[in-house]
């Protein structure tokens, strides 16, 4: 991770000087870096000895760090791993602008790797991302939203990356067919895992207190699945009430208490989390086709992680 580290900040590398210092804003900001540490783990798993991981690494990183920027414009956000956003910092355009130099320095990291499967795999990632996006915004507000609409956005502007990211290192290794599936499954149900997690987190998880960035998706009018799982469960009154926050935009300060324990009473936080751990067991399984090692073992207890966070 050292080495991919040194690659990223390298390759933001620009003459015009606000390319690097707004790229540098969000990536040093900390963050997970969980999908490309998939990569590197997944290719010590295997066995991989080239250094072809460690340019698809990078390249899963500036991609992600290119949809947050992207994401904080539309979604108008005030935070980003808790700094403020980039385009509050620098405006919009410049982050916009910043995040399509990121996608286009993630594609000369994938030509870089030499391995067409690879490119294929992380430019498709890349299109179905975008897709989620568009299809999340479209549905912003949607009260009659299912649980199976809402699996197939994260699917879309989670899981696939994360999915991409765990394969692309047997990919560039040559691995056979069963090796690479087996990953892809591994990452995608990660990625879902960690999705749910997130949706869970912004109503605060289980946890007694809420931590300072709660809210953001209600505030938005996001109808995630714990919303989704709660309006199943939901008398008349109480979707008028999410029809008013949500559908409408009409929000009061107090109406975000009202949302946790509407939330609570119907046990959706509790659901959403029992779905993430099944997504994590999923993870977990599509490891057995790999010899044990204690890069197997990482990936595992990282399946677990992902959803202890709540907790």
């Amino acid at each position: 991770m050292k080495a991919v580290n040194a690659l990223i900040l390298e390759r933001m590398g620009s003459p015009v000087p606000l390319i690097p210092k707004l790229a540098k804003y969000l990536v040093e900001a900390g963050g997970k870096r969980v999908r490309p540490l998939v990569t590197i783990a997944a290719a010590n798993m295997i066995g991989y000895t080239g250094d072809a991981h460690l340019k698809l690494a990078a390249a899963v990183e500036f991609i992600h760090t290119a949809t947050l920027l992207h994401d904080d414009v539309v979604d108008e956000s005030d935070l980003r791993r808790g700094r403020k956003a980039a385009n509050l910092v620098w405006g919009n355009a410049p982050s916009v602008l910043v995040g399509d130099f990121l996608f286009a320095r993630a594609f000369m990291l994938m030509v870089d790797a030499g391995s067409m499967d690879a490119l294929h795999s992380l430019s498709r990632a890349s299109s179905i991302i975008a897709e989620g996006e568009v299809r999340q915004l479209a549905v912003k507000g949607d009260i009659d939203a299912t649980v199976g609409s809402y699996m197939e956005i994260i699917e879309a502007k989670t899981a696939a990356l994360f999915a991409s990211a765990a394969e692309v290192s047997a990919i560039v290794a040559g691995r056979p067919a069963e090796e690479i599936a087996a990953l892809d499954t591994y990452g995608r149900e990660l990625g879902l895992a960690f999705q749910l997690v997130d949706d869970a987190l912004d109503y605060g998880g289980l946890a007694q207190s809420l931590g300072k960035n709660t809210g953001d998706d209600f505030r938005e009018g996001k109808v995630t699945l714990p919303v989704v799982l709660a309006l199943k469960k939901s008398g008349q009154a109480d979707k008028q009430f999410w029809a008013r926050v949500m559908a409408e935009g009409e929000q009061t300060e107090a109406d975000f208490e009202t949302a946790l324990e509407l939330l609570h009473r119907h046990d959706a936080l509790k659901a959403t989390l029992a779905m993430a751990e099944d997504k994590a067991r999923t993870a977990q399984q599509a490891l057995s086709v790999f010899p044990d090692n204690k890069w197997k073992t990482a990936l595992s207890d990282l399946a677990e992680f992902v959803v202890q966070r709540a907790s």
